[in-house]
């Protein structure tokens, strides 16, 4: 399309009243908008027309009968709705498992195992750019160009912490954001995932849940958030990965997406990585548990305890009214466990609060007789909070006591804490202000 026919189309739109309202064609938000066409060099007037229209029916764009949006209060973000509708091709390939791309191969007229070639190179060579898939011949590439895109999650910026941890702010497509934690342990790293864009749990204790929950992320999304960080902090492929499902988000609110992404991950001929080194976490949302416990090929499992007592539990995680201690603690106990699997169970420690010596006593009742370890995590603060980490002396008393009920119990402390990275700390807007701004071609 040329310029001439560009503008001529642009200014069509407007007199045939497809697009009404007080914004002027010529309008700076509406060229930049238009501009963001990909389609605008190569495509033909219809095609723009096409892709135009697409995007006007999308909720909230100025329509036809909509005579002044600034006096309902309505304000369409245009520029924002052309960036996210018409950032062409619209899907993402980046998140699709073997069987989609399978699929995808034969649907295009290709062969099973071009399906197959993808899978491998989009996550085991990680490959960004479909013209670097060499072993797959250049007309289906082409038509794969043509038609979706391969994106990752944009680092927006990062913190490092004094003892190495490093927070990671993500941008995604429709431009909210999420966080993921880096850590570096000997001669193996960490990474702390999110599942969810902010949490719907609400637990007292955590900054997480200040935020509410958004939305789930996508399977993409999450194996996103590992092959960005991988990348970024140039982790030898040899390297042992440990993958927790412990950041933003309850991942069994998202089991599906989780899942799907534990899949890609664990593939021979995806990342590869260990499920014996990969933990979900959960509040206890007791019927996805029982989901969770049904796969075959499953990670680990952790539970976030942190109450001795309904009602204490009920006081700091409100999900306990819905799923009460009783009937999660029974879960657990009929939960299948391998030869060398154990529940994990983690337990803030907090002042005053559940570190009493009763407490300890009434959680080795509570987790007697089931296969696990427990996780005594001291509170990390912060001032929108009004809770304070147990004294270590207390921690030690509280261990003690489980030790000598002959729970295996061990002192977690939380890294990243001076950046606010550490367990139940992920809220976004806090980052620091010595975080570091991350160009888009990391």
């Amino acid at each position: 399309m040329g310029v001439n026919d560009y503008g001529k189309t642009r200014r069509s739109f407007y007199s045939e009243g497809k697009i009404c309202g007080p914004v002027a064609p010529w309008h700076p938000e509406v060229v930049t908008a238009f501009d963001g066409l990909r389609s605008f060099n190569t495509g033909s007037t219809e095609a723009f027309k096409t892709a135009l229209m697409k995007l006007l029916k999308a909720p909230g764009a100025q329509r036809k009968g909509r005579k002044n949006p600034k006096a309902s209060g309505h304000r369409p973000p245009l520029r924002q709705l052309m960036k996210q509708r018409i950032a062409a091709p619209e899907e993402n390939l980046f998140g699709l498992g073997k069987i989609e791309l399978e699929e995808l191969a034969v649907e295009c007229g290709q062969p099973k195992f071009r399906g197959r070639q993808l899978f491998r190179n989009l996550y085991a060579r990680r490959v960004r750019d479909l013209d670097a898939c060499t072993e797959i011949p250049a007309n289906f590439r082409q038509e794969l160009a043509a038609r979706f895109r391969v994106e990752w999650p944009d680092i927006r910026a990062r913190v490092e912490s004094q003892d190495g941890a490093v927070r990671y702010l993500f941008a995604l497509d429709d431009g909210e954001n999420i966080e993921t934690v880096y850590m570096p342990i000997e001669n193996r790293v960490t990474l702390c995932l999110s599942s969810q864009v902010g949490c719907a749990v609400g637990c007292r204790f955590c900054f997480t849940a200040l935020l509410g929950v958004k939305r789930n992320l996508t399977a993409g999304e999450v194996v996103g958030q590992v092959t960005a960080v991988l990348d970024a902090q140039q982790v030898p492929k040899e390297t042992p990965v440990n993958l927790v499902f412990m950041g933003m988000g309850e991942p069994m609110l998202n089991l599906d997406a989780v899942m799907k992404a534990v899949g890609i991950l664990s593939d021979s001929n995806g990342l590869a990585l260990a499920l014996r080194r990969m933990t979900v976490s959960t509040a206890g949302v007791i019927p996805q548990i029982r989901k969770f416990a049904e796969i075959p090929a499953r990670p680990k499992l952790a539970i976030s305890l942190n109450a001795s007592s309904h009602e204490q539990r009920t006081a700091l995680m409100p999900l306990n009214r819905k799923y009460p201690l009783s009937e999660l603690m029974q879960v657990c106990r009929e939960f299948p466990l391998g030869p060398r699997e154990y529940l994990t169970f983690e337990y803030v420690l907090l002042d005053g609060i559940n570190d009493s010596d009763d407490d300890a006593r009434r959680v080795a009742a509570l987790v007697k007789d089931i296969k696990c370890k427990l996780n005594l995590i001291p509170f990390n603060s912060g001032s929108e909070l009004p809770y304070k980490p147990s004294p270590l002396g207390r921690v030690l008393a509280f261990q003690d006591i489980l030790r000598s009920h002959q729970v295996p119990a061990y002192i977690r402390i939380s890294r990243g804490q001076d950046v606010m990275a550490a367990c139940g700390q992920l809220r976004l807007g806090t980052m620091s202000r010595t975080a570091t701004p991350v160009d888009a071609s990391l």
